[in-house]
């Protein structure tokens, strides 16, 4: 059974002033997301399904995914404010711009999802490595078991020089993932340090060897049902709030902490590069063109 590759293209792109989900960097005017779609193919996955915004669809379809979708088994869904909502919880939201985050958007996809199941940001650069160990081990999984996986990276190859990160921390014993801790602004300091500044403004060191988390994990199919009662505990608490995100890490935590399964902790040592900010763009654009060079890629991804 293959796996299928879950790709979380909803977000609004407020620090990088438009949708970079769609913006061209391959040679070709390709999308990083062509890249991590063809690098989940290469490692044995057998479906890609997008969660976009309905008002970026035209494009979308325009840009990205009417190109994928000839060449690999695509589709899309929409992540919309009123999703999963009951009628008073719409009413209380009302006036929300803001997505409801990554864990409401994975339960807005839970139906096109049959297989066990990798979660990617739309934004980030993982490496093909990363998809060969994710994809291997989730086509070796029952759909109902309770091991899921995630692939760390260390902190220091995630920084970007542009501007503050938002990254999870994470403890891990024995190989399986202990917790994960989300630290929303780490940026460098004097002298490259790292800090991490909290919400109460106080800042702390980190060495920069931590491993994160990048939203790269793996699920079977009973993963649902735990987003579900997280989802629920959220809602039930957030539905006012204009701005509180249900954050997958947290979900994916609260696995661990009701006792509900495992989550096998994989590493990357690859360099990150991604699409948070506007000056990320001709970064990206250059080390993809150098793995091009190098032999990584083809220079043509796509047949047709």
């Amino acid at each position: 059974m293959k796996p299928t590759l879950l790709v979380l293209a909803a977000g609004m792109g407020s620090r990088y002033g438009g949708v970079k989900q769609i913006d061209g960097v391959g040679l070709h005017d390709e999308c990083l997301l062509d890249f991590a779609t063809y690098d989940a193919m290469k490692s044995g996955f057998g479906k890609v399904v997008f969660i976009i915004r309905k008002d970026i669809e035209q494009a979308f379809r325009e840009r990205l995914f009417d190109r994928i979708a000839r060449n690999f088994d695509a589709e899309y869904v929409f992540q919309q404010h009123e999703s999963l909502l009951t009628d008073q919880q719409l009413k209380d939201s009302q006036g929300r711009e803001k997505p409801w985050g990554t864990t409401h958007a994975v339960l807005c996809a839970e139906k096109a999802i049959k297989t066990p199941f990798a979660v990617i940001n739309s934004d980030d650069y993982y490496g093909r490595q990363a998809f060969d160990v994710l994809g291997k081990y989730l086509a070796s999984i029952e759909p109902d078991s309770p091991e899921h996986a995630m692939v760390g990276y260390v902190l220091g190859n995630t920084m970007s020089r542009s501007g503050s990160v938002s990254r999870g921390v994470c403890t891990v014993a024995d190989e399986k993932l202990v917790s994960i801790v989300e630290n929303l602004k780490i940026y460098y300091g004097e002298n490259d340090s790292v800090i991490s500044e909290q919400p109460d403004g106080t800042k702390v060191n980190f060495t920069g060897k931590e491993w994160v988390s990048m939203n790269l994990f793996g699920f079977s199919l009973k993963a649902f049902e735990e987003f579900h009662v997280y989802w629920e505990n959220f809602i039930a608490n957030n539905v006012s709030s204009p701005k509180a995100e249900a954050l997958l890490p947290v979900a994916a935590s609260d696995i661990i902490a009701h006792k509900q399964g495992i989550i096998k902790f994989f590493t990357s040592q690859e360099t990150w590069f991604g699409m948070t900010y506007p000056e990320d763009r001709q970064i990206v654009k250059d080390e993809i063109a150098k793995k091009i060079k190098d032999g990584y890629y083809p220079e043509k991804l796509w047949s047709k």
